[in-house]
């Protein structure tokens, strides 16, 4: 299944893709969140679908979508997982992945406006796939590790660059501002994916190829990521892992390169569909 949430923000509803078509699964009753995820929510929409998917009405073409899944309780990133993507930014490939969080309320729609922050210099991009989990784990087995997901998704990892790395502290400041997790389309189950580990990912920037990678070059694959997560917080269902980016971001760029108002980021992973992201200049709510 290919799920979507859409309609206007945080009151969006929920579908599926079908082929090129949204249909709207509302009557199922549920949001895409943890409570869904926890109470084998996907199992019980494809019943659901079974029982009904003729008389699903269609969603109209043009309709905003949200994230495929409803807040988390968490966004897990996981930094320098292309070893191509560390050298160009002059840093050693890590011996263990390297976590830092990103606010959910970072978290926008596939085809949201990216806003750059108050004061920002150095916003950047990074296309990658999440992986959202499909029930809790807590120390889980590397080998049982894809017991625990759900799925996958699109994701852009945006950063402000400045506010990461060039201010004290953490990571978290330059991740986690608004708009800085744009998550979709659709969330695609695992079934639907025959080899996760060969997934053509790439990201334009105003039509001009930034990013162009494959999940193959992945230091630490998608299990071994899930299980090392899960020693150190509890994952719960609908929680996201982003599983890092690969080369040609603005930072590692000679000279380096970043966004700006008005410009256009496209980006799409094989299988996942693909996105669209103006980028606006800050505006206080």
């Amino acid at each position: 299944m290919k799920l979507i949430r859409f309609g206007e923000l945080n009151k969006e509803q929920t579908g599926i893709a079908i082929g090129d078509k949204y249909y709207d699964t509302s009557a199922f009753g549920e949001d895409y969140n943890e409570h869904f995820f926890e109470q084998d929510g996907l199992n019980r929409l494809q019943k659901f679908l079974d029982d009904n998917q003729s008389a699903l009405p269609e969603v109209p073409a043009g309709t905003r979508l949200g994230s495929p899944v409803a807040r988390p309780s968490k966004i897990v990133c996981i930094g320098l997982n292309y070893a191509d993507h560390a050298k160009e930014t002059g840093a050693t490939p890590p011996a263990e992945p390297v976590i830092f969080l990103k606010s959910t309320t970072a978290l926008v729609g596939p085809n949201d406006d990216v806003m750059i922050p108050k004061d920002s210099v150095k916003t950047d991009w990074e296309v990658e796939l999440a992986v959202i989990i499909g029930k809790k784990a807590s120390y889980v087995t590397e080998s049982e590790a894809m017991d625990f997901v759900a799925g996958y998704a699109l994701h852009n990892d945006v950063s402000e660059r400045a506010f990461q790395l060039e201010r004290s502290g953490t990571w978290d400041k330059g991740k986690g501002c608004d708009t800085f997790a744009p998550v979709g389309p659709c969330l695609v189950t695992k079934d639907e994916v025959d080899d996760v580990n060969n997934l053509r990912l790439w990201l334009t920037v105003n039509g001009k190829k930034m990013q162009n990678g494959t999940t193959a070059n992945l230091i630490f694959k998608i299990p071994f990521i899930v299980s090392y997560v899960s020693q150190f917080m509890t994952l719960l269902p609908g929680d996201i892992i982003s599983t890092g980016t690969p080369a040609g971001v603005g930072l590692g760029m000679n000279p380096q390169v970043y966004l700006k108002a008005g410009d256009v980021v496209e980006l799409g992973i094989d299988g996942m569909g693909t996105a669209k992201q103006n980028v606006v200049a800050y505006a206080k709510n």
